[in-house]
Parts: structure tokens; sequence; C-alpha cells
């Protein structure tokens, strides 16, 4: 295939997934190797505005600075500005206690999406091509992964457009050999077979190539059709996301008999629960103990999902666990970044009525001991809800308000100094410190939120 055939087979691929408008400023990410100096020559080619980036790790020392070298002279020859950073990637490994090859990742994409919006780039261009997709095509099958991971790498994602992915390594090299266009080579690329990526490419695909020479063509075609397939299952699994699940506020809420109603529970279950962080072996879990007892709990890095009755419930992890507040007298007490509560006192008026809050609780002051703790409900707790006969486990009256297992977790109540329940916020007093007709002074305790 000659270089303006190359040309135009981007071209036409850039236009068929709408990846970069005309006239719009785009980045081009620029390593030195040979798929980020064709990537650069090919959209200069075809006549958009770019501009390239480098990013220096740190990792291999000489060969680091010889890389950077050759992208400064190179946009030097071209007329194109170079952006440049250094990174200490080393030390960011190991203070987020993550691999030197994630911790590149994430250095490199946050920085390319801040640059982005600085210099008001419509996308970030990087040059993966279609032996990179069979390679992440063999690798998630390899880890076990869902459909979508059999699909190959996306043209575009999170404003990062790759739109060399119509072409292969080989067609990359042969372009730039025919413009006579040198390019540098990481040498860890081939040596460093311990790496998954590096050892699919140099050690099993030359294999598969063995077995068929059309193997990576044939992987491709393999995953347009998956691609094709997802696009259907995720019509479908829009539909029945719908019927099983339910959201209020920050809760997922799944219907476990809905789920058990669908073609497949585990894959409708894995399709919800990929997008909170959790791992296909949990899921896995999850869905073969459907039956759970309540209560029973998994957590992702982000979200929790506890077992409630015949429902899953989930949730974001918060970022404040719920604590103990002591309140010695009246006055405004912050609890977290999310709430606080007001003490005040008053006398009472002639023509006072309480009012009709759930935020709010208005108590006998002359009943309640100070000081007041703030604190989350615990197993044995009971209290004289308002206007019933008797006490009751603070547990069993939530039950009965239809409150979920998650929202249970996150009640709190408030306690005076002899250890008497007065209020369950937000939803009950105490019988025992109702305002009375003989009741002279008030105590107003109110509940702010962000």
């Amino acid at each position: 295939m000659s270089n303006r055939d190359i040309v135009r087979r981007v071209g036409a691929f850039i236009d068929r997934y709408h990846l970069l408008k005309d006239g719009a400023l785009c980045l081009s990410a620029l390593s030195g190797g040979a798929d980020s100096v064709a990537l650069l020559l090919i959209l200069k080619q075809l006549g958009y505005r770019v501009e390239a980036v480098h990013c220096n790790f740190q990792l291999r020392g000489d060969e680091a600075e010889r890389d950077e070298q050759f992208c400064v002279e190179l946009c030097q020859s071209l007329g194109v500005k170079l952006h440049r950073i250094h990174f200490d990637t080393q030390a960011y490994a190991s203070l987020h206690k993550m691999s030197i090859e994630m911790a590149a990742r994430e250095l490199r994409y946050t920085f390319f999406a801040k640059l982005k919006e600085d210099i008001h780039a419509e996308a970030v261009c990087v040059g993966h091509h279609q032996d990179d997709s069979v390679e992440t095509i063999l690798i998630n099958l390899v880890r076990g992964t869902g459909l979508q991971g059999l699909t190959g790498i996306d043209p575009e994602r999170d404003g990062i457009v790759r739109p060399l992915l119509c072409l292969t390594r080989q067609d990359i090299l042969d372009f730039l050999n025919e413009r006579k266009q040198p390019f540098v080579t990481d040498s860890t690329n081939l040596v460093a077979t311990e790496a998954t990526r590096n050892m699919i490419r140099l050690e099993v695909m030359p294999r598969l190539l063995q077995i068929n020479p059309a193997a990576g063509h044939n992987i491709l075609r393999t995953a347009l059709h998956l691609r094709q397939a997802a696009a259907v299952v995720d019509a479908a699994m829009r539909d029945a996301v719908q019927t099983v699940s339910e959201q209020r506020g920050d809760c997922t809420d799944i219907s476990i008999g809905q789920l058990l109603r669908q073609p497949s529970p585990p894959y409708t279950l894995y399709y919800i629960l990929r997008d909170f962080g959790f791992s296909s072996t949990q899921v896995d879990s999850i869905a073969a103990r459907l039956d759970a007892e309540t209560g029973t709990t998994f957590t992702s890095a982000t979200h929790i999902l506890v077992f409630d009755r015949n429902h899953l419930l989930i949730e974001p992890i918060s970022p404040t666990p719920l604590r103990r507040l002591r309140v010695p007298e009246e006055g405004i007490y912050v609890y977290d970044d999310s709430r606080k509560f007001a003490f005040k006192k008053s006398v009472r008026t002639p023509d006072f009525s309480i009012p009709d809050n759930r935020a709010t609780a208005w108590l006998d002051a002359q009943k309640v001991c100070f000081p007041i703790t703030i604190t989350p409900y615990a197993t044995g707790d009971r209290f004289h809800p308002l206007g019933m006969n008797g006490s009751r486990l603070v547990s069993d009256f939530l039950t009965d308000r239809k409150l979920s297992l998650l929202e249970k977790r996150r009640q709190l109540i408030m306690k005076d100094a002899t250890g008497a329940v007065i209020w369950v916020v937000g939803e009950r007093i105490d019988h025992r410190f109702r305002i009375t007709e003989s009741t002279k002074d008030l105590l107003h305790i109110s509940q702010h939120l962000a």
C-alpha cells in the first residue's frame, strides 16, 4: 500500500467514526516511536491543525533523553509546536502503590486531559494500531473479560482518539520507510517479555502467525462481529437494567426476583456492576450467592453492595465514617461534611404549635439532660416512639418505616446524659420527652444538610 493510500485510509477512518472536525485543534501524542511519528506526519498531511505532546517518564536514562531530543528536532523540522513534561514516575508509583506501567499511564492521560483543556484542543490523538487492538483482545481473553473486552480498542473514548486503528504495524513501517523518515526504538519493547503485552507481542503472536498467517486479521474480524453483537446486547441490557433496578438518590436497588427472571442473570448483573468497580470475579461470587442472608456485603474500591432481603443495594463508599459527637450545651455542631445540628432552648409562648418538619425535633427542655450524644444506633438501642405505647428496638422501628439496610446503617440517634434515646434523627422523637400542656421550656434541635 502506497503512502497516498495509507493517508487516504486514515482520513476515511477519521471521517467514518467522526474522530476529528475540520479546522479544530488536536494534540498528537509523540514518543518518537514509529507509531507516534507516523501519526503526526499523517495528521499534518491531512491538513489538521496539530500540536504535539511528549512525556519523559525518566525511566530509561540516556535513552529517554535521546527520545525527547528527537521529538524536539522533528517538531522543529515540521513547524509543529511541542509541549513537553517530565515525570518522576518511580516516585509516583511508589507513593500510590501501583506498577510503573499503571503510574505512567495515569500520569500521561491526566496530563493529556489538562493540556487539552488548557489549549482548547478538540481531542488527543494517540498512535494505537490494529496490532495493538489484537494484543488487547488477547490480554482481555486471558484475563477473563466480558463481551466488551473482546471488541478491541475503541476508536474514541473520553476525548482520546485513535486514527491509526485502520493500519497494521507493518503499514506504519512501510509508510515511514517510503518517506525515509527515521524514528526511535524503545529498547524495553524488544526485551521486556515479562510485561504481559510484550509477551503477547513477542512470543504469542509469532506462534499464532505460524499457525495461520491471517491470525491477526481474523481476530480483528471476529472482534468486529463481537462489537456489532455488543451493540445489540447493550440495547437489550439497557432495557433489562430498567426492569431489574431502580435509582433512589445515590442508591441503586436491584430486585433479585426480577434479576432471576432475565435470560442471563449473571451477565445482567455484570453489566450493572461493572460501572461500580466490581471485578468479574466478584460479580461471579455475587451471582452465585443470590440467596445469601441479609447483611452479606461486597465492596469495590468505590462502592459497597449489601444484600437486603430480596434486593441488592449499591451505594458509593462514604469518605467520612459515622462517628459519635458530644454536644455539651446549646449551639451549632458540625457532624460531618454533609450535615450539622443546631440546639437552642426557648420559653414556650401561648401561641406555640409544633411545626410538621422531620428535620427538626421539639422537646421538653426540662426533661432533657445535657450533654447530648449524636451517634449511629447500635444493636439493642430502644426508645418509646411518639404516640406509641411501650418501647421498641430502634432497628425494628426503622424496619417498619421501610428503611433499607444501607439507610439503617446511616441512621443517627441522639441520647441525653442518662443514655435515653431522645430522637431517632429525621424519624421520630421519644414519647417521654414530648411537649405536653405543662411544658414551659422548649429544646429545638434542627438538622441542616449541606
